[in-house]
């Protein structure tokens, strides 16, 4: 089976900010996706107030709780936002900005 591509519709994951490790299970996990499998925490959670499909990969790093919100597509993984996570929710911005992304990644 052929790896899905990655599309990146905001947000990048490179040292710095993250750190070595970070990024090389963030490099990891996304493998995993691209490979077609599903994860699970705690790992990956579903959010779905973004949409269907929409899931968050959880980064822990030394100061740091970084989120991966992507949408599992059959023929892609869809990177909608990467951002710190400093609080036990999600913002609201953060929720709105995928939501936007989605629709007109959908629409294109």
């Amino acid at each position: 089976m052929d790896n899905k591509p990655l599309v990146w519709l905001d947000g990048e994951i490179k040292t710095p900010p993250f750190s070595m490790s970070a990024r090389i299970e963030a490099g990891v996990l996304l493998r995993r996706l691209q490979q077609g499998e599903n994860l699970s925490l705690p790992h990956s959670r579903p959010m779905p107030t973004i949409g269907v499909r929409c899931h968050e990969l959880r980064i822990p790093d030394e100061n740091h709780n970084w989120r991966v919100v992507y949408r599992a597509d059959d023929d892609a993984v869809v990177i909608l936002q990467v951002f710190d996570k400093k609080t036990n929710e999600t913002p609201d911005r953060v929720i709105r900005n995928c939501q936007r992304r989605v629709r007109r990644y959908d629409e294109a």
